[in-house]
């Protein structure tokens, strides 16, 4: 099998197992956030925790192993715009409380029959190929020259070499404080201690980030026709799973577009095989159109941040990019804005 198929095969493999641990867990970013702070229950919080920790742990380690060359990712550029990234993240966090989710969860629950998650998808994707290279891109362009800089260390593991330690250790300790943190928050938490389900859910989603590290950076290496080094992430792949569904045409798969789809098939076929499968839809206009502006908000601001609460709070923090700590505390800024305080999105009336 050559490299590119072997790339795409793994892509729909990720995906499956995504979309499926996704549906049977409720793993989201958003609705752990929201259920620590906002209603007391922080298991969700610790099952994203998790998958934090193990992300890193097993990213790092297969960079230190030669496997996989994260410099090749676009975390990890020498030179990027932090207010950009960190208004992009603020967006995307915000928006995400207003659509009720993210851009995966958006497509776990589409699979389920979550007719809400359609217009979300579409909205989203439509926004970040907007801010990608339609009417807002030239915005965008001139914020991140304005205010873009080249950085001598732009990780963890540079920064601690820059110290005089080498870079070896300093990818491990840096790797390895910032897991055991993580993993420790998690386990500290006694309900999520008795909850096997979420725990293996954490392990999994991690596990995959670095599977798909590990497609692209090894199984897909090919000095003749290289594929892209990425894992998963949802914006710009949902931008591009929607152009490739109208203009396949001359066009080609790649592993974002085939995550979309896999994430979307795994869901499906897991709500058909345990009876969960339901059509859902709006309750009021204005419960669309508050959809509808999340959605538009994380279309944006993903891409402004060059990731969403997976694309960087996930796969951006398993290369322990500096630039990917600043989009995920603009990400948890916005969140927290949405779920506290006096810009709370307050429920909609249901009559």
């Amino acid at each position: 099998m050559d490299p590119a198929t072997t790339v795409i095969l793994a892509a729909l493999i990720i995906g499956l197992i995504y979309g499926s641990i996704g549906l049977l867990s409720g793993f989201c970013m958003m609705s752990g956030l929201r259920g620590w702070w906002a209603e007391g229950d922080g298991r969700l919080a610790r099952t994203y925790a998790l998958a934090m920790g193990v992300a890193i742990a097993a990213s790092q380690l297969l960079a230190a192993a030669g496997l996989v060359d994260l410099g090749k990712s676009i975390y990890l550029q020498p030179s990027f715009s932090a207010p950009v990234m960190f208004f992009g993240g603020l967006l995307f966090g915000y928006g995400m409380v207003l659509s009720n989710g993210c851009g995966s969860r958006a497509l776990v629950l589409l699979g389920r029959g979550n007719l809400r998650s359609f217009v979300v998808v579409i909205v989203l994707g439509i926004f970040a190929e907007m801010t990608l290279k339609g009417l807002i891109a030239p915005l965008r362009i001139a914020m991140v020259q304005a205010s873009q800089a080249t950085v001598s260390a732009n990780s963890a593991p540079a920064l601690l070499a820059s110290t005089g330690l080498g870079a070896v250790p300093a990818r491990m300790v840096a790797a390895s404080v910032l897991a055991a943190v993580l993993i420790i928050f998690a386990f500290a938490h006694a309900p999520f201690r008795k909850s096997p389900g979420q725990i293996a859910a954490g392990l999994i989603v991690g596990l995959l980030v670095a599977g798909g590290w590990y497609a692209t950076g090894y199984l897909g290496a090919d000095d003749f026709n290289p594929a892209p080094v990425t894992s998963l992430t949802f914006i710009a792949p949902i931008a591009d799973a929607l152009q490739y569904v109208m203009l396949s045409t001359g066009s080609t798969l790649n592993f974002g577009i085939v995550t979309v789809f896999g994430v979307f098939a795994g869901s499906l076929v897991t709500a058909l095989a345990t009876g969960r499968f339901k059509l859902e839809g709006y309750r009021s206009p204005q419960h669309m159109l508050r959809s509808a502006s999340g959605a538009a908000l994380m279309g944006a601001g993903g891409v402004m941040a060059f990731g969403c609460s997976v694309g960087q709070g996930l796969t951006g923090l398993s290369t322990l990019s500096l630039s990917s700590f600043i989009a995920i505390a603009g990400i948890m800024v916005g969140t927290g804005a949405g779920l506290r305080g006096a810009l709370r999105v307050r429920p909609l009336a249901t009559a």
